[in-house]
């Protein structure tokens, strides 16, 4: 039992005080290698947005049938001798994108799409690398923050979901009949990829700002706005399938009036093929009208959601959808202009990246609207 204390009592002058309180020291101890983690991601990140041009380069130039088969491993290996060029070459010779589009293709010109279609896949196995060595360091460091190590785990298995679903495309073209990749599996893995980058992003975000911060953020959510850039996200990740189905067919390179489709607003043409449903998928009229037609709703939402958006109470919040309704404009004036040309590869490419930065952009949105930044009382001239 524990001896009764006097409420006055001699202290004993030559104890030791008691170390003196520090705050944020439950956050410190469980943050882990947040700002690692966060460059690792951000690398991975900007591998991906390469990734994506890469991929819409090769598309453009038609080289992703130029490699006919599938070795994770021992492709990383180029030809290196006149032998196994030939041997290549060969394989190409075999399938009907040779035999009816490329026939009389010299070794030169298929040596420049095999390239593209190996920098794509070498590209691929350097993201898969670079994920594989970051997490396997930062686990066995012990530096992983509590609740990320799922997270880290699910950007492994969808970048092995990518290598799988990029041959299962791939796989459609060399089938007979088929002088290109089926579009649907096209917007699979481009689809995919923009997953991807938006998990990376949103990791990257939250990890930008220590735990403790997030948690006082949240209870300052603007709810309504973050549901609006929500369906926008959505939307703005349809609208990146629909183009998907665009390019797989090339179909932005016919129907070259604007806002018109060869003179006329609905074109005859829209459901002619047999059956039905093949129209959203191959019939180049039927895709481009949708795209264009869901381009124009998904701009007239987003400038909604930035009207509602630029009343936030807090200025980062504002600034980043000012950004956002920015690029969507020039994304839809660009779409415009590279329906107009045809569709050459230089404004496919800046169509593409485009949407690769204004997708980054509703997720900051989507982010600022679940943990607002509170400005500085400072910065406004409080004093301190």
């Amino acid at each position: 039992m524990a001896r009764k204390r006097a409420i006055f009592e001699d202290v004993d002058p030559n104890a030791k005080a008691a170390p003196a309180a520090r705050p944020g020291g439950i956050d410190r101890a469980r943050s882990g290698a947040r700002g690692a983690i966060r460059l690792w991601m951000l690398t991975l990140f900007a591998l991906v947005c390469v990734m994506i041009v890469v991929g819409g380069m090769t598309r453009l130039t038609d080289s992703g049938l130029s490699i006919t088969e599938w070795r994770p491993v021992t492709g990383a290996i180029p030809p290196y001798t006149a032998e196994m060029w030939q041997e290549e070459f060969e394989k190409y010779r075999e399938i009907d994108q040779y035999q009816i589009v490329n026939r009389g293709m010299t070794l030169d010109e298929f040596k420049v799409i095999y390239w593209w279609e190996w920098g794509h896949r070498q590209l691929g196995r350097v993201i898969g690398l670079v994920w594989g060595l970051g997490f396997l360091g930062f686990l066995l460091a012990r530096k992983i923050p509590p609740g990320w190590t799922p997270r880290m785990l699910l950007l492994g298995a969808l970048g092995g979901a990518q290598g799988a679903i990029g041959w299962w495309m791939v796989a459609s073209g060399l089938t007979e009949g088929m002088v290109a990749v089926a579009s649907y599996r096209l917007a699979v893995h481009l689809g995919l990829a923009f997953v991807i980058l938006g998990l990376l992003a949103w990791y990257a975000f939250l990890l930008n700002r220590p735990e403790a911060e997030l948690m006082a953020a949240r209870r300052a959510r603007e709810g309504r706005l973050f549901s609006m850039t929500t369906g926008l996200m959505h939307f703005a990740f349809l609208q990146i399938i629909l183009g998907a189905l665009v390019a797989g067919i090339d179909a932005g390179r016919g129907y070259t009036d604007w806002p018109l489709m060869n003179g006329v607003f609905i074109p005859p043409e829209l459901f002619a093929m047999q059956p039905v449903w093949t129209n959203f998928f191959e019939n180049p009229a039927t895709t481009q009208f949708i795209h264009r037609k869901a381009g124009y709703l998904l701009a007239i939402f987003a400038l909604i959601v930035w009207l509602r958006g630029r009343r936030s109470p807090h200025a980062a919040t504002r600034s980043a959808f000012h950004a956002m309704i920015l690029v969507m404009g020039a994304q839809v004036a660009l779409g415009i202009v590279t329906v107009i040309y045809g569709a050459p590869w230089q404004l496919g490419i800046a169509h593409q990246a485009t949407a690769v930065v204004l997708w980054v952009l509703i997720i900051r949105d989507r982010h600022l609207a679940q943990y607002p930044r509170f400005a500085s009382l400072r910065a406004k001239g409080a004093p301190a």
